[in-house]
């Protein structure tokens, strides 16, 4: 789902909000997530699930088209762990599509 359909679907389940609003709501909300996996900080949203921050260490890696040793440089990935309600609608929902 695009970051517009989910806003035209907040915009007709909230109609006295305008579409701005809810759109300058969306932006703060991500941006919001953003600074705080920046700094370091795990978001838990309860049903839904915990999103978090692993170093990936500094290391030597190879460049499968020339074969040659390439130094990559530490990063972060981020790491989602799936809450119980949203495991389990996801679930029931299969259980009831079959």
């Amino acid at each position: 789902m695009l970051k517009s359909q989910i806003i035209d679907k907040l915009s007709l389940k909230y109609e006295n909000l305008s579409t701005e609003d809810i759109e300058n709501l969306f932006d703060i909300f991500i941006k919001k997530i953003i600074s705080s996996l920046k700094e370091g900080k795990n978001i838990e949203i309860r049903g839904f699930g915990t999103i978090s921050r692993k170093l990936n260490k500094e290391k030597y890696v190879r460049n499968p088209r020339t074969n040659e040793r390439v130094f990559k440089e530490k990063s972060f990935k981020l790491h989602f762990k799936i809450g119980k309600t949203l495991h389990n609608r996801i679930n029931s929902k299969i259980d009831n599509e079959s």
